[in-house]
C-alpha cells in the first residue's frame, strides 16, 4: 500500500471507529460486535504504525471514546480513566507478558488476572470516607455526574467502613445482573417498548436517567477493580487492593488469579473461561494487570492506554444458519441498510431470525448471498451480525448479491432514486419527501445553512418524529417550549428531558427563521435540484415564495429552449429574459447568439413542478396560515453589477479564524459573488483558513490567487 492509499484508509477508519465510538459510549447503541470494532481498531493501528508521519493527535488510536452528555453536568477525574488494550489471541496475550519481560529485565513481574465485567465504567470518589461524587469515564479527563443514580445501587457504601483514606477514588463496573435484564426486557416487551440489546446497555441507560427514583427500581450492582487518586492509604500491590475494598465495604471481585508466567497466565484465564457462566453479571473476558504499582510506574503508558495491563476478550458464541432473504430497510434519515432474514437459530440463549448486514461494502468484503449458509455472532448479546459464509455449503446456483439490483434501482419505500453515499458507505434515497425519512426533512430544513433553528437535529428531529410531535418540516412552528422542555430524548424506561433552557434556545430560533431571507427559504424547503447558489439566484429575482411558485421568468426558460428553432421567437424571449437581467448573451462561439440564464431549463421546471405538486401547493398553503413571509432580496441587474464581488468566483478551504465557512458563503453570495467546490482555471479566488486541503494545492499548482481572511474583508 503506497502513502496515499494508506492516507485514504486512514481517514475512512477514523470515521468509521469515531461513529461506532459514539454509539457505544454516548448513545449506548452498538451495531458491531466488540470483534468487528477491535478488528477496525486493529487495521487502523498497524497503518499508523506503518505510516507514522500520518498518526495524528485527534486519532482515536491516541484517546478514550465518549462524550459527556450535555444533560449532565462534568466532573473532571482527579485521575484520567484510560481503556486497556485488548486481544482474543492467546498468543497475543503471551507477547504481552515477554514484552514487559524485556522492558524489565532481571526481574519478576507478578500479574493479577481478575473478570472483565460486560457494563459501564464509573468512578466513585470518597472523600474521608464519605461518597462525595461519582462519573461516568466520558472522554478518559471528563465524565457525567451521576453521584445520585449512583447512591441508588444498595452495594455502593455512602460511608466506608473502618478507617478509610483521606481521598479514595475507586473504579469500578456497574452492571444490570442477568436475571433482572430478562425480567426488564419481559416488562418492556409486554408494554410494547423496544427492548434492551444487552445487560451493558440496560446498565448504561439507567446510570443516564435524570429520575434516581426510576434509576432504584433497576437491579443494578457494581464491581469495583481499582483505584484512581488515592491520599492517605499505602498501597504498593494490586491484590492487596482487592483486600482493602473488603474491608471499607466496597463490592469487589471474588475469584481473582496471580500468575508469574505465561504458562499461568493461560491457567487462569480458562479457569475463569470455566466459571464465569455462574456469574451474576456478564462477562466478556479477562484482565491481566502487573501487581506491583512500582513496576507500573516504570511500564508507563502509551497515549491511550496503559502498558501494564492488558484485556483478553473470550471468543464469542457462533453458529450456522441459512439465510433466507436480504430485506432493505430505509431509516428516517435515508440510509438504505440491508437484513438478513434466517431460519430461526438459537444463540447466546435467545432465538434469532435477522442478522444486521451494516451495508453494501460488508456484504461484498464477505461476498454474501442470499440462500447461502451463514455465521451468527451475538458477542455479548449485541445485536446478532452474519460474521461470515460457509463456502463450502453454498448452493450452485446462489449470484453475489447486487445491492442497486435487489431494489431494482430505486427506494423500496417510495420508489424515488437512490444514490451511493460516500460518507456514509451506504446508499440513501435521494427524495427528501419519502415517508420513511421524515427525520432527515427536518434536519435539513433545520440545518445551519438552511433556516439555522438552534438544537433541531441529530437526536432532537428524531424523537420529535418518534413521539409524533412533528410530522412534516413546517410542523416545528406549531412547537411550544413546555412540549419541547419535556422532549423524552431517551428511552421510557431511561428518559432524558430536553429541558426548558434547551426549549426556550430552540423556540427562540424558529421565531427568528420566521424572518430569515428568500432565498434560505428557498433552499430549505428541499426543492429538487436546487442547492444554496440557485436558491440565491431564484431570490435576487423574486419577491416572495408564491412569485417562485408561478414565476414568469421560469416558465420564459422553458419557453425559449423550447422555440430554439425558431429563431424568431427565441430572439424575442432572450431580449426579454436579458432585459430582466435574469440572463445575458452567451460568451462562447458555439452558443452564437444564444444566452446564459441565471438557471437553466432543467432547475426551472423542478422548481415549477415542485410547487404545482399537492406536497408543494401544500407548503405554500402552511406559509399562508403560519403568516410566514419570506423578505424579498430581489435586485436589478444593475445594481447586481455594482455588487463589489459582482461575478467572481470562490472557493474555501480550511477553518477561517472568526466566522465560518457558511458565514463566509453567505457574505460572499450577498455581494454578488458565487462560491463554488472546486479549484478551477476560472476560479478567481482560493479563501484559505488553517489547515487547508487539497484545493489549496491545486490552487497554487493552477496559479489561482489565495488570499486570507485579512484580505477578504478588506474587499467587502
Amino acid at each position: 500500500m503506497n502513502r496515499a492509499e494508506a492516507e485514504k484508509n486512514i481517514a475512512r477508519l477514523r470515521e468509521e471507529i469515531r461513529k461506532h465510538d459514539r454509539l457505544y459510549y454516548e448513545e449506548a447503541a452498538p451495531v458491531v460486535t466488540d470483534r468487528e470494532y477491535d478488528r477496525l481498531y486493529k487495521d487502523l493501528v498497524d497503518l499508523e504504525t506503518q505510516f507514522p508521519d500520518l498518526l495524528t493527535a485527534d486519532s482515536p488510536t491516541q484517546r478514550v471514546g465518549g462524550q459527556p452528555l450535555t444533560a449532565f453536568a462534568q466532573i473532571r477525574h482527579r485521575a484520567p480513566m484510560l481503556s486497556l488494550d485488548n486481544t482474543y489471541s492467546e498468543e497475543e496475550l503471551a507477547n504481552f507478558y515477554k514484552r514487559i519481560t524485556r522492558l524489565l529485565p532481571d526481574e519478576k513481574i507478578p500479574v493479577v488476572i481478575e473478570p472483565k465485567v460486560d457494563g459501564v465504567a464509573v468512578s466513585v470518589m470518597y472523600e474521608n470516607g464519605r461518597l462525595k461524587y461519582a462519573a461516568t469515564r466520558g472522554d478518559g479527563v471528563v465524565g457525567d455526574d451521576i453521584t445520585q443514580n449512583i447512591k441508588t445501587i444498595r452495594s455502593v457504601p455512602q460511608q466506608l467502613r473502618g478507617d478509610a483514606p483521606d481521598v479514595f477514588e475507586v473504579r469500578g463496573e456497574a452492571y444490570l445482573d442477568k436475571a433482572g435484564f430478562e425480567k426488564l426486557n419481559q416488562d418492556r416487551k409486554a408494554a410494547g417498548l423496544p427492548l434492551f440489546a444487552n445487560p451493558r446497555n440496560a446498565a448504561a441507560g439507567s446510570l443516564k436517567h435524570l429520575d434516581p427514583k426510576a434509576v432504584a427500581k433497576r437491579p443494578l450492582g457494581i464491581v469495583f477493580y481499582g483505584t484512581g487518586a488515592v491520599e492517605g492509604a499505602d498501597v504498593d500491590l494490586h491484590s492487596k487492593v482487592f483486600r482493602l475494598f473488603k474491608k471499607l465495604g466496597l463490592p469487589t471481585h471474588e475469584h481473582w488469579w496471580a500468575a508469574e508466567s505465561v504458562e499461568e497466565i493461560l491457567s487462569a484465564i480458562r479457569k475463569l473461561d470455566e466459571i464465569r457462566g455462574n456469574f451474576p453479571y456478564q462477562t466478556d473476558g479477562a484482565v491481566i494487570k502487573v501487581d506491583e504499582f512500582a513496576q507500573r510506574e516504570r511500564l508507563g503508558f502509551t497515549a491511550k492506554a496503559p502498558r501494564w495491563a492488558i484485556a483478553y476478550k473470550y471468543a464469542a458464541e457462533r453458529v450456522e444458519t441459512r439465510l433466507q432473504d436480504i430485506m432493505i430497510q430505509v431509516g428516517r434519515t435515508g440510509i438504505l441498510t440491508p437484513v438478513a432474514a434466517l431460519d430461526p437459530v438459537l444463540v447466546s440463549g435467545s432465538t434469532v431470525a435477522r442478522a444486521t448486514l451494516h451495508n453494501e461494502d460488508e456484504i461484498k468484503r464477505k461476498d454474501i448471498r442470499i440462500a447461502d449458509t451463514v455465521v451468527i455472532e451475538k458477542a455479548g448479546e449485541v445485536i446478532p451480525a452474519v460474521v461470515e459464509v460457509v463456502k463450502s455449503k453454498r448452493p450452485r446456483d446462489t449470484k453475489p448479491f447486487d445491492f442497486a439490483k435487489h431494489v431494482h434501482g430505486k427506494c423500496p419505500v417510495c420508489g424515488g432514486p437512490i444514490r451511493r453515499d460516500p460518507e456514509f458507505v451506504a446508499w440513501r434515497c435521494e427524495n427528501l419527501y419519502c415517508p420513511a425519512q421524515t427525520t432527515r426533512r427536518v434536519e435539513f430544513f433545520a440545518a445551519r445553512g438552511a433556516l439555522d433553528i438552534e438544537s433541531i437535529g441529530g437526536i432532537v428531529a428524531d424523537k420529535l418524529v418518534e413521539r409524533g410531535l412533528v410530522r412534516e418540516p413546517l410542523d416545528l412552528f406549531d412547537l411550544r417550549a413546555e412540549q419541547l422542555a419535556k422532549l423524552n430524548l431517551g428511552s421510557e424506561e431511561a428518559p432524558r428531558v430536553f429541558g426548558e433552557k434547551n426549549a426556550t434556545k430552540a423556540i427562540n430560533a424558529i421565531e427568528r427563521a420566521r424572518t430569515l431571507p428568500l432565498s434560505r427559504w428557498l433552499f430549505a424547503l428541499a426543492i429538487p435540484d436546487v442547492g444554496k447558489t440557485t436558491a440565491t439566484e431564484l431570490a435576487r429575482f423574486h419577491d416572495t415564495v408564491e412569485d417562485v411558485a408561478d414565476s414568469e421568468l421560469l416558465r420564459e426558460v422553458l419557453y425559449y429552449h423550447e422555440k430554439r428553432g425558431d429563431k424568431e421567437v427565441a430572439r424575442e424571449i432572450a431580449e426579454r429574459l436579458i432585459k430582466s437581467g435574469f440572463a445575458k448573451p452567451s460568451q462562447s462561439k458555439a452558443g452564437k447568439d444564444g444566452i446564459v440564464t441565471e438557471v437553466g431549463p432543467v432547475v426551472a421546471q423542478s422548481v415549477l413542478d415542485f410547487f404545482r405538486s399537492p406536497s408543494g401547493r401544500k407548503i405554500l398553503r402552511r406559509l399562508n396560515e403560519l403568516g410566514i413571509k419570506p423578505k424579498s432580496e430581489k435586485v436589478s441587474a444593475k445594481k447586481a453589477a455594482e455588487l463589489p464581488l459582482a461575478g467572481k468566483t470562490f472557493v474555501l478551504t480550511g477553518t477561517l479564524p472568526s466566522m465560518t465557512r457558511e458565514e463566509a458563503t453567505e457574505k460572499i453570495e450577498a455581494l454578488g459573488g458565487h462560491v463554488t467546490g472546486s479549484v478551477s482555471k476560472k476560479t478567481d479566488y482560493v479563501l484559505a483558513g488553517a489547515e487547508p486541503g487539497s484545493k489549496f494545492d491545486k490552487a497554487k499548482e493552477l496559479g489561482v490567487k489565495i488570499i486570507d481572511e485579512a484580505e477578504f474583508r478588506k474587499m467587502t
